[in-house]
């Protein structure tokens, strides 16, 4: 029987890896979403200083 997650996108197999690290570390609940949380804010940072490096390289 073939793995259900073969044929899911990158980010839902990013997902379950990750719940999967996270439970295997039997971390409290409440500290994982704080620390996703900051994750979050810190890949939003990331993905905004993209678009704006790319905005200005397309506005030259």
């Amino acid at each position: 029987m073939p793995n259900t997650l073969d044929n899911a996108s990158e980010d839902i197999k990013l997902a379950v890896d990750l719940i999967c690290l996270l439970e295997e570390n039997q971390l409290d609940p409440k500290l994982v979403l704080s620390a996703l949380k900051i994750v979050q804010r810190d890949f939003e940072k990331k993905t905004q200083a993209q678009n704006d490096a790319s905005s200005t390289s397309t506005n030259e």
